[in-house]
């Protein structure tokens, strides 16, 4: 596997740990429909969330969750629908974004965006 590949699974670790320390359950990991990953599905108060990770070395070229464009909302969107048709969830749901910054094998910064967009 690629070293940014080893980063981005890393950063997803690194959120799960922090849900579930939130009070989060953990519903699926990295769940594929199409050519698109979700990389966290999870569950708080009867509140599906999808959870798009970001994890970047630096700030230097823009903040992680800024790198969940227009395009790559829509494609989670649709992930999104594929899940929930197959789930019957019928309850909330929302999507959410968490940011991870990490340089040289530090961790330095997560920040979590509740209802990032919809």
């Amino acid at each position: 596997m690629a070293i940014h590949n080893d980063f981005g699974r890393e950063g997803e670790q690194i959120a799960k740990a922090y849900l579930v320390k939130q009070g989060y359950q953990i519903i699926a990991e990295n769940y594929q429909f199409s050519h698109v990953e979700i990389d966290l599905i999870v569950q708080k108060n009867k509140i599906l969330v999808f959870v798009e990770v970001k994890s970047r070395g630096t700030s230097k070229y823009g903040h992680p969750e800024n790198f969940v464009n227009k395009d790559k909302r829509k494609y989670l969107k649709r992930a999104a629908r594929a899940y929930l048709a197959g789930a019957g969830h019928r309850g909330e749901v929302r999507f959410d974004i968490i940011a991870i910054i990490k340089e040289r094998h530090l961790f330095k910064e997560l920040k979590h965006f509740e209802d990032a967009f919809f």
